[in-house]
């Protein structure tokens, strides 16, 4: 009986060892991501994160066709995001939750919670644009290629989410920041 090539393998075929190591690596990443993308719910995020894993295990034994395992995580997890989104208009709160998990980074929770709520209130699109554009650092091509958005759309849309976060913020904000 003849093998089946690696490039043909299904993912019951994948090396669990090389997805726990994969998992190890960027899981906390992709949690902290999916924080940010849900406005701090913390039971939304691990469901997110659980979703991504799920399809990312699904490929798995594929991967060899997969260029950037973590680039493809983190595009699974943003359109798992902005599809709930559409399924679901409410959303549940876990704020507190997230600022006590970062006080081991020696994060300033009260600012933390602060823009976490001003996340929150923005469109799913929106936030991902801002989390993917200023948390994780990505470049207006990247974000562009994983939201499936144009160079130019993730410019105007980040301008105008930021501008939308100065505004919830208010005028006090500076303030608050300095203290």
């Amino acid at each position: 009986m003849e093998q089946p090539s690696s490039t043909e393998r299904d993912p019951s075929a994948a090396d669990p060892e090389d997805f726990h190591a994969f998992v190890a690596s960027r899981g906390t990443p992709l949690y902290r991501t999916a924080c940010l993308l849900t406005g701090g719910d913390t039971n939304q995020a691990e469901d997110l994160v659980q979703e991504t894993l799920g399809r990312m295990y699904a490929k798995w034994g594929r991967r060899n066709g997969i260029e950037n395992p973590a680039g493809y995580a983190q595009t699974i997890l943003v359109n798992a995001f902005i599809s709930s989104r559409r399924k679901s208009s409410t959303e549940r709160a876990g704020l507190e939750a997230s600022a006590a998990a970062d006080t081991a980074e020696h994060v300033d929770v009260p600012l933390r919670l602060t823009l976490l709520d001003a996340l929150r209130r923005l469109p799913a699109q929106d936030r991902a644009v801002l989390v993917l554009r200023y948390w994780e650092d990505r470049s207006i091509d990247d974000t562009a290629a994983v939201m499936r958005l144009s160079s130019t759309a993730v410019r105007s849309q980040s301008m105008r989410a930021l501008a939308k976060v100065r505004e919830l913020l208010g005028a006090d904000f500076v303030e608050f920041v300095e203290n």
